[in-house]
């Protein structure tokens, strides 16, 4: 059985390895099954695998688990490669030439000679040049286009508001916004009281839609802030537990009235104290 790859700070040893695990003379039989569908879902998992990684070590100062989850991100991109190398559309140095190309060809005002000393005119600049490859890009009449579907649906509302408020379909400000939310927080209710799920439905997904519309406006990114709430809510109920495990009882045979009752406990607790 012939070794793996000696190790060498190289990408050429990542690609070895996964040209050998792909092997369809000895490889491994899972890795050779896989096609890009198949693959795919891993890959948006590392990435988010990523964001996590780097949330735990701002949080902690922590940072030793980015560095396994970047080479699992990486081992994605290498992975997608080699198969697309089998089918004879393009290999990894072309990903790397491409990557390399658009780089360049978005920032003339570090590589060429436009002049871009501010973050807006940088932005500004980023934005004509997207605006002009789309223009040039196959299949993408509309301006829509090319948002991908497959993007997670808040992080996707917002890439369509921005696309739409390039030319000029938006919100002035944040107050509208606002206005808004609260105007199908009302449909929403509505529609509840009609016990229509369809409709109900559709009035959730709208009322979604116009808060990932204020989090544009308030230059926040919904996915953060979301996952950043779904962990005060983990950090809470633990604190819920742990009170309750302390009497001998757990949430299970607690009531609501008790339960709250820590919960505003552990919240008065995350406040910090004056010094």
């Amino acid at each position: 059985m012939a070794a793996a790859p000696a190790a060498a700070p190289d990408i050429e040893a990542l690609l070895a390895i996964m040209r050998r695990l792909r092997d369809p003379n000895g490889g491994c039989p899972w890795d050779v099954e896989q096609d890009f569908g198949t693959i795919a879902p891993y890959t948006i998992e590392e990435a988010y695998e990523v964001a996590a990684a780097i949330e735990h070590g701002e949080e902690t100062g922590d940072f030793s688990s980015l560095l396994d989850e970047l080479g699992d991100l990486l081992l994605q991109i290498v992975f997608h490669a080699q198969m697309a190398e089998e089918k004879g559309l393009f290999a990894f140095p072309d990903v790397i030439e491409a990557i390399c190309d658009k780089m360049v060809r978005r920032h003339p005002h570090v590589f060429g000679d436009r002049q871009a000393k501010t973050l807006p005119q940088v932005q500004r600049g980023w934005q004509d040049i997207k605006a002009r490859e789309r223009e040039e890009k196959p299949g993408t009449n509309g301006l829509l286009d090319d948002v991908p579907r497959a993007l997670p649906a808040l992080m996707r509302a917002v890439k369509l508001q921005d696309r739409a408020a390039e030319v000029g379909f938006d919100w002035p400000n944040a107050a509208p916004v606002t206005e808004k939310i609260a105007e199908e927080a009302r449909e929403l209710a509505d529609a509840a009281k009609s016990q229509d799920k369809a409709h109900t439905q559709e009035e959730f997904g709208d009322l979604l839609f116009a808060v990932a519309n204020l989090a544009r406006h308030l230059k926040l990114d919904p996915e953060t802030a979301l996952r950043a709430a779904n962990a005060k809510f983990v950090s809470r109920f633990k604190a819920i537990e742990a009170a309750l495990q302390l009497r001998g009882r757990s949430p299970r045979d607690s009531t609501l009235e008790e339960m709250e009752a820590l919960w505003q406990q552990a919240k008065e607790a995350e406040k910090p104290r004056p010094g």
